[in-house]
């Protein structure tokens, strides 16, 4: 099996980040630097680029993703109506059918905004116009660095861990806007994130066998008495058990096995590209199932309690297809840094300035009983922003430039395997994108290509 190419991300500095993205002049001494880092910032979203940068050294992020991300297994595994309780009790949604015991994914969301997340961490003056003295002065307080909650109010404070790291990271990917607007020119993508009102978080655990095995016994436990569901959960242990010494041997020798011919099977989530302007992601946390929780006062399903399971080798097991090679390359990067990622919208906004990353998430192999956790907040445009195609080559585009080999000298011979599976599970953007769509018709369609009627992809 070949190994997966590796990506090491271009790392920008929180403190780079706030002086790159002021609109006080750079100190001349430090110019140099700066227009350097802006470039390779450019150059690292755009079309020579992969598409997603990490940013480190935010404040108070370790601390904040330690509290969070854990939540999401708990939520995933807890019995549906207590589940439904506490996600109402929180105003969180999900997207996802979370009845469905096959799915490999539980996702939790809320809308995120701007308004809120401005006046908490970036300040706006009377006007409604951004202030960069406010915006760089506003950061989080990072003495509060320990984890007082306890097992019986773990959801307590559920919402408002949610809302300040995504307000957060709707800070970082509005100071990214803004550097990449004075690349370009104008503010155009600045503009159309704060024109949209909301960015959507969402709180997103991949599931393990063994979490699938939890759920589907739970399901099964409402028509059984307590004996059944002892042994149901003595099965599931002893599976457990029989599996836990082997896994944590091939922790690391696996973990570069991640073929580009053989993991389509074996995917958390399949090839897509995201369609908004810009993704902002936590780097994933992986939890391994350590022992079981006992409840033997309540009628609640048992479940795991998981042990935060160093992420393998700095993989993030999300991987990009690199339209420059025609190859799969696996992300790495460290636990404290956030990844932003360039969606369609601003790969049209940009007039092909930035480009849109094609990514999958990919199960790690032999590892079945690793779950992944990560937090994602979504920067889109209005939903009535128009798309105009003007100055715009829609071709351009991985799968629009390669779905026809007429006029670029292309040959199949510059496929390889992976890149024709894709081509068929990936609308290509020409026949999603028409000139003077708005963006809600853009996200319609596309979601439409993708999962519906006749879509090329299953939505669980």
């Amino acid at each position: 099996m070949e190994e997966a190419g590796v990506l090491e991300l271009y790392e920008l500095h929180y403190s780079d980040l706030l002086l790159l993205s002021s609109t006080s002049p750079v100190p001349e001494e430090g110019e140099e630097r700066a227009e350097r880092i802006k470039k390779t910032i450019m150059e690292t979203l755009g079309p020579t680029g992969p598409g997603l940068l990490s940013i480190t050294g935010v404040p108070k992020a370790s601390i904040l993703r330690q509290r969070l991300l854990p939540l999401a297994s708990k939520l995933a595994l807890l019995d549906h109506d207590r589940r439904k309780h506490i996600l109402k009790e929180h105003n969180l949604g999900s997207d996802v059918p979370l009845k469905n015991p096959d799915r490999n994914v539980s996702s939790f969301a809320m809308q995120l905004k701007y308004a809120q997340a401005l006046e908490s961490a970036l300040g706006i003056t009377n006007n409604g116009a951004r202030s960069n003295s406010n915006l760089e002065s506003a950061h989080l307080d990072d003495n509060d660095d320990e984890v007082t909650d306890s097992p019986e109010d773990e959801f307590a404070n559920l919402s408002d861990i949610f809302r300040e790291l995504g307000y957060c990271m709707m800070e970082l990917g509005l100071r990214v806007a803004q550097i990449c607007d004075m690349a370009i020119g104008g503010q155009e993508l600045e503009r159309s994130l704060l024109e949209s009102g909301t960015a959507k978080g969402r709180l997103i655990h991949y599931h393990s066998s063994l979490d699938n095995l939890l759920i589907k016994a739970s399901g099964r436990r409402k028509g059984s008495t307590k004996k059944q569901a002892y042994c149901e959960k003595n099965q599931v242990l002893l599976s457990r058990s029989e599996q836990k010494q082997s896994e944590r041997c091939n922790l690391v020798a696996n973990v570069n096995e991640v073929g580009s011919s053989g993991n389509q099977g074996n995917l958390w989530q399949q090839w897509h590209y995201d369609y908004g302007i810009f993704t902002v992601l936590t780097a994933p946390m992986f939890l391994m199932p350590s022992q079981l929780s006992e409840n033997t006062a309540t009628d609640q399903f048992p479940v795991f309690c998981d042990q935060d399971s160093p992420c393998p080798t700095g993989h993030s097991y999300l991987q990009i297809f690199d339209a420059n090679t025609n190859d799969v390359l696996m992300v790495k990067t460290s636990s404290e840094s956030f990844i932003i990622q360039v969606g369609e919208s601003a790969d049209i906004l940009s007039r092909g300035k930035l480009r849109s990353t094609l990514h999958c998430v990919c199960r790690p192999p032999n590892l079945e009983n690793l779950s992944r956790e990560t937090f994602v907040v979504f920067l889109q445009p209005a939903w009535s922003k128009t798309f105009s195609m003007s100055d715009y080559n829609v071709q351009h585009s991985m799968l629009g430039r390669h779905s026809s080999n007429e006029g670029n000298g292309l040959t199949e011979h510059d496929f390889n395997e992976v890149a024709r599976e894709i081509q068929k599970i990936v609308p290509p953007l020409s026949s999603r994108l028409k000139d003077g769509m708005t963006f809600a018709e853009f996200s319609r369609e596309t979601t439409k290509q993708y999962y519906g009627g006749s879509g090329l992809q299953s939505n669980s």
